[in-house]
């Protein structure tokens, strides 16, 4: 890779968000109800409130009218890096309220313009490669503030206020580093600032609403039944996202390159196949090994969801890619908002049951995979048209 390059600086950017969030993410519930006292309501509140801005990511159009989409992606890695280092000196509902809408601000907004940029630096031939190393840059990240957090709990014995603030402004310092160290970027055509929904992305705009469906099932419901019903500890819990992450690094640009060389169509078929299963096993197992294992397997295939950036990168008149990376991250976060809630009644019945629909939605997702083309030629000819 060249010195100084812009996938340079998108693998730098991932490491620096994934640095902050997986801080956020792993500490907070304890720090909840340790420190402020929350219970199951307060919490879900709190849940709720974090993904508000992902609904209101569609405003990044409007916001790339004042900011360079490069200089507003550090700024928002920035803002997320300061709500991280804040957590911890507000133990309080108002205060965790507070410094959790700044975190979710800057990583909903990063994550909205990384997608733009990624799409736009990055040719065609070689999205699902970049974003399969940017994925295992995430996990690196991941990793080593895991590790971080156990050593200064099980070792140090350090405050949690201490663990946010050194996590957070660790994330604002690279963001410095990325200012500083990189030149800015030019764009080779410009974006529209204005929301474009476009009937010819009906089918990207499915995919990426089925997505975000999947992604709840496997955060809330998968999740919770390894504790509920298989009685894993937090530290358990920790340990297989560990795991998760350590096989992430090494396959997720793997991934990539096989989906450079498959296509869109087969990778999502082979996705949602596997969630088919996946799924309904997690409806019908019984013993916690296997359980652990269609966890980890669930989180690989996790890898697989880049086909759809990829697919909509070949389809897409190139002026739009940066109001449309908005537009989808809120349709997106619409399955955040409903499902969990929603599900949540069906679960108090029936588990079971909720990861059959879990099932249901994956062949819904297999059936719109089927529509995007088998052939480079045909998607070719799609973008053309």
């Amino acid at each position: 890779m060249k010195s100084k390059s812009p996938e340079q600086l998108l693998w730098l950017m991932s490491f620096a968000a994934a640095f902050g969030f997986a801080c956020w993410h792993t500490l907070i519930n304890n720090f909840a109800v340790e420190q402020a006292g929350f219970s199951g309501i307060e919490m879900g509140f709190l849940q709720s409130l974090r993904e508000v801005p992902g609904f209101l990511a569609f405003t990044t159009v409007f916001l790339l009218l004042i900011f360079r989409e490069q200089t507003f992606a550090l700024l928002s890695i920035a803002i997320l890096g300061i709500g991280v280092a804040l957590t911890g000196f507000f133990p309080s509902n108002l205060g965790l309220y507070v410094t959790t809408v700044i975190m979710s601000v800057g990583f909903h907004y990063y994550y909205t313009v990384q997608k733009s940029l990624a799409l736009q630096w990055i040719d065609k031939e070689r999205v699902p490669v970049v974003l399969g190393h940017l994925s295992a840059a995430r996990s690196y990240a991941s990793i080593a503030v895991f590790l971080g957090i156990w050593l200064s709990i099980e070792w140090l014995a350090i405050d949690y206020v201490y663990i946010y603030a050194i996590t957070g402004i660790g994330a604002i310092v690279l963001v410095l580093w990325a200012w500083r160290y990189f030149p800015s970027f030019t764009h080779a055509i410009p974006q529209h600032k204005k929301l474009i929904l476009r009937p010819a992305y009906s089918l990207y705009y499915a995919l990426v609403f089925m997505s975000g469906a999947r992604r709840q099932i496997f955060i809330v419901f998968a999740s919770f039944l390894m504790v509920e019903k298989f009685g894993f500890s937090a530290s358990d819990i920790a340990l297989l996202f560990l795991v998760n992450h350590i096989i992430n690094s090494w396959a997720a640009p793997r991934i990539g390159k096989l989906i450079a060389k498959w296509g869109e169509h087969k990778a999502l078929t082979l996705e949602y196949l596997g969630l088919i299963v996946i799924f309904i096993s997690y409806a019908l197992v019984d013993n916690a090994a296997m359980a652990a294992a269609l966890f980890i397997i669930d989180h690989i295939l996790f890898s697989l969801a880049i086909s759809i950036e990829s697919y909509f990168k070949r389809i897409a008149d190139p002026q739009d890619i940066a109001s449309t990376a908005g537009v989808s991250f809120t349709i997106n976060h619409i399955a955040a908002v409903i499902i969990p809630a929603a599900f949540g009644f069906i679960w108090i019945d029936s588990p079971a049951i909720v990861f059959y629909i879990g099932a249901g939605m994956a062949f819904i997702s297999l059936l719109l995979a089927q529509r995007i083309p088998g052939s480079l030629n045909q998607l070719e000819a799609l973008s053309r048209g």
